[in-house]
C-alpha cells in the first residue's frame, strides 16, 4: 500500500494494513518535522509532489523492496501540503518473518523514497524562506 495524503498519518491504521498472522516483526519509520533546521528556527514546511509520478515511482519502491527483502508488506506515505512542527511527513512501515529483514528493507524504502520521488520541501523559517530539495531525476 502506498499513497500521498494531504491529512495526517495514522500509524495504527499502517501497521494493522502492513501486519500480517506470520509475521514476527513490524518496523516503522516516522519522518516529523522539526523545529530547527541548519541553526534555524523552522517555521513550518510545505511538501509538493508531482501525483501521478510519485505514486508511480513509489510503487516502483514498494515492488522492488518485496523482492529484494524476505518481507510480506511495504506501506509507504508520505503528505503533501503544509504541515506544522512536530506533525509526521512520511511513515514508512514494513512486515516480515524477522526483524533483520525488516529493518533492511525499511531503511532502503525510505532512503530510496528521499532520492527518487519527486516530492519537494519548502522550508519557511524566521527571516525567510527556501526549497530544501532541488528535483530527483528522472524515474528509470
Amino acid at each position: 500500500m502506498i499513497r500521498l495524503q494531504t491529512e495526517p498519518i495514522g500509524v495504527d491504521e499502517l501497521i494493522a494494513a502492513a501486519r500480517g498472522d506470520g509475521d514476527g516483526a513490524v518496523v516503522v519509520f516516522l519522518g516529523s518535522v522539526r523545529e530547527r533546521n541548519q541553526d534555524r528556527r523552522v517555521l513550518r514546511l510545505e511538501y509538493h509532489a508531482y501525483p501521478e509520478m510519485a505514486r508511480d515511482e513509489l510503487g516502483r519502491i514498494e515492488a522492488e523492496a518485496l523482492r529484494r527483502f524476505d518481507v510480506s508488506a511495504v506501506v509507504a506515505v508520505h503528505r503533501t501540503g503544509e504541515l506544522g512542527i512536530g506533525e509526521t511527513s512520511v511513515a514508512v512501515v514494513v512486515a516480515a518473518d524477522h526483524r533483520d529483514a525488516a529493518f533492511a528493507a525499511c531503511r532502503f524504502v525510505i532512503d530510496t523514497i528521499k532520492q527518487r520521488v519527486p516530492i519537494w520541501k519548502k522550508e519557511f523559517f524566521e527571516g525567510g524562506q527556501v526549497w530544501i530539495e532541488q528535483p530527483p531525476q528522472a524515474p528509470r
